[in-house]
């Protein structure tokens, strides 16, 4: 089950369980959509994969399953970001 992260891990833009700005790696590692599209390029800068869409979990299971209050918060060196979007970005997502 997905944690639902409550942020961005780059620039610690809140991301509740109903935005429609989380994006996510199939790691999970979340950011906006401002930093996964346009500032690391829809690379991930910490395994490479690509991003998708965070779904919102529904209404009827935060109670059950409430989203992470844990915040992760690991902005990422510009420099060694770039490179690797760079290098990555014009492969698609099952060939990286």
């Amino acid at each position: 089950m997905l944690e639902i992260r409550p942020n961005c891990e780059h620039c610690n833009k809140n991301l509740p369980n109903t935005s429609t700005e989380a994006m996510i790696c199939s790691f999970e590692c979340t950011y906006c959509k401002t930093c996964a599209i346009e500032i690391f390029e829809n690379v991930c800068p910490t395994c490479a994969g690509n991003f998708v869409e965070r779904p919102i979990r529904p209404s009827k299971y935060k109670e059950k399953y409430p989203a992470s209050k844990k915040s992760v918060f690991k902005p990422k060196k510009l420099e060694e970001a770039k490179i690797k979007s760079n290098q990555f970005k014009d492969i698609h997502p099952s060939k990286r």
